[in-house]
């Protein structure tokens, strides 16, 4: 299951949510199918998640994505294995959560 969270943290002038999937091949998957960049993904991120826009927010949401809490982002988050050779995305990336 991939789901989107509620954070709305404000960063670069625009409001952010997390994107985050039960396995990280299912999220970058889905990521793929709604043409987020490979960018998106918050390499090196505690729990691994895309940051999302308001607007790729709702796209998620028409894709599929299920509504959750940032605190349940976070839980489920917790939950995914990731291993280096998990992550197969573009270098070069924006960090907006610290």
């Amino acid at each position: 299951m991939v789901y989107v969270d509620d954070a709305e943290v404000q960063k670069h002038g625009y409001i952010w949510f997390h994107l985050i999937a039960d396995s990280i091949q299912e999220l970058h998957e889905f990521a793929a199918k709604m043409g987020l960049p490979a960018y998106a993904f918050h390499r090196g991120a505690r729990h691994p998640h895309y940051d999302v826009t308001g607007a790729q927010r709702l796209r998620a949401l028409q894709f599929g994505a299920a509504a959750i809490s940032a605190r349940d982002a976070v839980r489920i988050g917790r939950k995914i294995n990731v291993s280096s050779l998990d992550i197969n995305v573009s270098s070069t990336q924006l960090c907006l959560f610290t």
